[in-house]
Formats: C-alpha cells, sequence, structure tokens
C-alpha cells in the first residue's frame, strides 16, 4: 500500500470525525479496488493507518468499519483485518459529493438507462395483474399529491411496479440495491416539482404516457416514453429555483450520502 497524504481539514475548523471516516474508507477503497492491497491482503494496523492519514485511531476504526459493511474487507481474531478474497467486489458509490445538483443529475442518467429498458420489458410481458399494480401505483401516487405531500414513497413505488412487469429478477434485484440511492434523488426531484404546478402537471402526464405504452404491448413507445421521463426530471431539476438547492434540495440530497455509507437497503 502506497504512503496516502494526509486529509486535510477545513480551515480553523477540524472536519467532523465522520467526514474523515468516510474519506479515509473512500481512499481504503480505492487502494483494494485498483487491487494496490490484493485480495487476501492485510491491512495496515490501525496506528499505521492513523498516523499514514493523519486522522485518530477512532476515526480509521469507523472507516474500516463501513469497508466491512460494504463487504470488502472481513477481521481475522488476532491476525488483523484482511481484504475479502472475491471474484467480484460488491457495488457501491462514492457519494462524497453527492450534496449537489450534479450528483443528482448524474444518478438519473444512471436511472434513465435502466428504466428505459424496463418500461420496454415491461410493455412485452405485462400481466393483467401487472398492469392493475401500475395504475393503483399511479392512483396512490395522485392521492399522496392530492394530500400535499411531494409523493416520493408513492412514486419509488410506481416504477418498482413497472419493473415487477418486467419479469425481470435481476433487474428488480439491481433496481432494489439501487433504490437507497434514488429513494433520496427521488426526494430531491419531487421536492422541487412539487413547487410548481406545471412541473406537476408534466411529471403526471409522463407517468401516463408510460403506463399507455406499456397497456398498449409498445415496447418501443414505452421506452421512448421512459427515456423522455428521465430527460425531463434532469430538465426540472436543473431549472430549480436556486433557494431550492441552498436550503430544502441540498438537505434532501444527504439522504445520497447516508445511504452510500449504510450499505444496501432493506
Amino acid at each position: 500500500m502506497r504512503t496516502p497524504a494526509p486529509l486535510p481539514v477545513a480551515t480553523g475548523l477540524m472536519a467532523p470525525a465522520t467526514r474523515l471516516s468516510e474519506r479515509v474508507a473512500s481512499q481504503l477503497s480505492d487502494e483494494i479496488r485498483s487491487g494496490r492491497i490484493a485480495p487476501g491482503g492485510r491491512l495496515p494496523t490501525e496506528a499505521a493507518l492513523a498516523a499514514a492519514y493523519g486522522v485518530s485511531r477512532t476515526v480509521v476504526r469507523e472507516a474500516v468499519t463501513r469497508l466491512k459493511s460494504q463487504g470488502l474487507v472481513t477481521s481475522r481474531q488476532g491476525s488483523g483485518v484482511f481484504v475479502v478474497d472475491a471474484a467480484c467486489v460488491p457495488l457501491s458509490f462514492d457519494a462524497r459529493s453527492a450534496q449537489s445538483l450534479q450528483a443528482v443529475v448524474q444518478m438519473v442518467e444512471v436511472r434513465r438507462g435502466l428504466e428505459a429498458e424496463v418500461a420496454a420489458l415491461a410493455a412485452q410481458r405485462r400481466s393483467e395483474a401487472d398492469l392493475k399494480g401500475i395504475r393503483q401505483a399511479m392512483l396512490a401516487l395522485d392521492e399522496a399529491v392530492r394530500e400535499g405531500g411531494d409523493g416520493a414513497e408513492q412514486d419509488v413505488a410506481y416504477h418498482r411496479a413497472i419493473a415487477l412487469a418486467a419479469q425481470n429478477p435481476f433487474l428488480i434485484s439491481t433496481l432494489d440495491y439501487l433504490r437507497q440511492f434514488l429513494r433520496g434523488v427521488t426526494r430531491v426531484t419531487r421536492a422541487n416539482e412539487a413547487r410548481r404546478r406545471d412541473f406537476a402537471r408534466q411529471v403526471h402526464a409522463e407517468h401516463e404516457a408510460i403506463a399507455q405504452a406499456i397497456e398498449a404491448g409498445d415496447a418501443a413507445r414505452a421506452r421512448r416514453a421512459a427515456t423522455r421521463h428521465m430527460d425531463n426530471a434532469i430538465a426540472r431539476i436543473q431549472q430549480a429555483d436556486p433557494a431550492f438547492w441552498q436550503q430544502e434540495g441540498d438537505r434532501l440530497a444527504s439522504a445520497l450520502t447516508a445511504a452510500a455509507g449504510s450499505g444496501p437497503a432493506s
């Protein structure tokens, strides 16, 4: 393992321990994923890592705990902490800059490719029960909005109903894993959309277009409708009032950081 540069701290103010532990974990993760610490290799001792990164042993301990939760390392009693010897490292995201408009846009870009294919497959494979589930999810979303909510949870449920109609367990598992991040993104986009009636109308119309294409069994149309929905979601968040992003948007986006550090959602 190469000797890392000490982590910088904010001028005149020590960075919070949780933030430092995230950064140490991220740098160690980079070492592991790049192969500089080989599978089966032992991490340096707690004291050595603390000295190398210029942080306390408590920070190192928290960083290692984070790596364990991601499945990257494991402890062996009396021997130390070792890199998991696995052919495939678990999927995870570096969310150090999640509290930014750019990060939200990038996550919607991830959704765009997945949601487009899911909608196309749903149009080809949906059953009557699937169609009913999609419509029920839309009604629940409309009801949540009428009652003054942003409908974020109902929006997530609507897209999952479409995923179920695609009848591909691997896609469903992938989306379920990503949902810990997508839920935070959806809260941001829905909160922004709830501030403007024209945005809310657009989202409703886009959801309806996807549902109608799936009901018609038109895969190409469903794919286009889902892609358009994601493209428009990006446009709407980019048009958000700066005050929204500095206040509510920034607060809601912090859920992405929390999710990235906590491991897969249940």
